[in-house]
């Protein structure tokens, strides 16, 4: 049984997304939880892009202990410098390399011949070689390079001391049956190729990632690359449960498995969509809601009589427990810590007693308090950061009527503290509160998206809503839970203005280390 590396770069290509914006606590537990789930590399970022990233990926390295952590880095000597600087105490530092191969990348993007490519390969690698013990090489655009410019690449930069070869199929182009050709001549033409692990990163844009991820597993990729619920720019990357899932299941064809705890998807898959805004089709593959779901007739009788007529995953292999445990008012502190810590959370006492207060708090208005419900409060509060709360909203009031004119009533605390009251009307409920809202606010904000979710099932369920703005020029995203759709939607909106005045004040404080 071939033992396959799962390479996650939830954290990097997943967060280039558009809309998602990770600050660095939820990077943190994301990064924690992808540890708990078994994955093998954790790519935290591009350390070069902003000291933000050096140092969200600093965090992250020298928190995780059990999965190795890299970072991103394009073929300059600075960039690597940056990543060295950020992942130089972790517990096995690595980095990952990238440059373009394709004809199309070297004529238009890069400007250079094959030849200079090469070399720029051979000087990065080598450079980072002297820092790190493992040095991945990424040929961006892989799959669209002439096989034998393919190849003279890759045995160069082995020879220079690359660990890890990626064949990144970037732009989502490639078919099962040619990305099986590409490793299989790289396997039969490279002369040094036993002195490295291939691997594979393919995006979805014609909904083949999975497929060829599998391909390339079958052709001898010994790493596969991508993101928890396939999250990342355009179409997104291959989607690892998928993967990990379809090789448990079909050991018998593909004779190799992964590290992956599998009980451990859906908690990863829901803490990873909580706090990207990013919500799960309900007929996503292995993780959506409807994937135990069976409304035919026949299908129904079927599964009654044995499961494995139409169910070939069950729902416990992904952590999905059938015998849930409903808290109520009458709950306790220790009932309350047991679920916390069988949902995955491990809170500081404080962050405890808080979260058992909101708790206490919706269990006063909700009778029965879903795994849900604790899963939403708990990974709230342990992403919490004092450093969000420029703006503190304290009271929400809206009138409404079909026959009046919407209007919202809001009382906040300003950054320096003031306590400021403002009324404005709108078309509907949520815009008078966002007029509101922008009048307690230092300049315009401007909406780009706005989505609403049901934590739970029932009348009484808790609210998720997500928003993306433009405030002080930055897009930035937030969120915000509450029993009421009106004041998460506000909670939402301060949120993601909140995130931009943090942004700005982490600027200044570098600035100013600067001076």
């Amino acid at each position: 049984m071939r033992k396959i590396e799962i390479f996650d770069t939830t954290l990097r290509d997943g967060e280039q997304s558009a809309g998602v914006n990770l600050n660095t606590i939820e990077k943190l537990e994301i990064a924690k939880q992808l540890e708990r789930l078994g994955v093998d590399v954790i790519e935290a970022g591009f350390p070069a892009a902003s000291r933000g990233d050096l140092e969200a990926v600093q965090l992250i390295a020298n928190t995780i202990k059990n999965s190795s952590v890299t970072g991103l880095a394009r073929s300059h000597q600075k960039d690597i410098d940056a990543t060295w600087e950020a992942l130089k105490q972790s517990a096995e530092p690595r980095i990952h390399v990238f440059l373009a191969t394709s004809p199309i990348h070297r004529e238009f993007k890069l400007k250079m011949s094959k030849d200079e490519v090469v070399e720029r390969a051979v000087e990065a690698v080598k450079y980072a070689k002297q820092k790190f013990a493992k040095v991945q090489f990424s040929a961006e655009d892989a799959c669209r390079t002439e096989l034998d410019f393919l190849a003279r690449v890759t045995e160069a930069v082995i020879d220079a001391g690359a660990t890890v070869v990626n064949i990144p199929d970037t732009v989502g182009y490639i078919t099962p049956q040619e990305i099986r050709q590409i490793f299989t001549y790289l396997r039969e033409n490279v002369s040094n190729i036993d002195q490295a692990i291939l691997s594979a990163h393919c995006h979805d844009d014609l909904g083949m990632a999975t497929a060829n991820s599998l391909a390339a597993i079958e052709a001898g990729a010994g790493q596969v690359e991508g993101t928890i619920n396939g999250i990342g720019e355009r179409a997104g990357n291959v989607a690892l449960e998928e993967v990990a899932v379809a090789l448990h299941i079909r050991n018998d064809f593909y004779k190799a498995s992964t590290n992956m705890k599998l009980d451990e998807i859906k908690r990863t898959s829901n803490l990873v969509s909580k706090l990207t805004g990013m919500i799960i089709p309900a007929n996503k593959a292995v993780i959506g809601d409807n994937a135990f779901a069976h409304e035919s007739g026949i299908h129904q009788d079927g599964v009654l009589k044995e499961k494995t007529t139409y169910e070939i995953i069950t729902p416990e292999l992904i952590g999905v427990k059938s015998n849930k445990l409903v808290l109520g008012k009458h709950s306790g502190r220790h009932a309350f810590k047991t679920q916390a810590i069988e949902l995955g959370f491990e809170l500081a006492d404080d962050k405890l007693n808080e979260a058992f207060q909101t708790f206490k708090d919706l269990a006063d208005k909700k009778k029965e308090i879903t795994d849900e419900d604790l899963f939403s409060i708990l990974a709230d509060k342990q992403t919490e950061s004092v450093d969000v709360s420029h703006y503190v909203l304290n009271t929400i009031q809206v009138q409404y009527g079909t026959e009046n004119i919407p209007t919202a009533t809001i009382s906040a605390t300003l950054p320096d503290g003031q306590n400021v009251t403002e009324a404005a009307t709108g078309s509907g409920s949520v815009e008078a509160i966002y007029n509101t809202l922008e009048r307690l606010l230092k300049g315009p904000v401007k909406l780009h998206d706005y989505k609403i979710n049901s934590v739970s099932g029932g009348r009484d369920a808790l609210a998720e809503v997500y928003v993306r703005v433009n405030y002080n020029g930055m897009e930035s995203s937030g969120r915000g839970t509450a029993q009421d759709v009106l004041e998460a939607s506000a909670r939402a909106y301060l949120n993601a203005v909140n995130r931009v005045l943090t942004i700005e004040a982490q600027q200044q404080d570098i600035q100013k280390a600067h001076i």
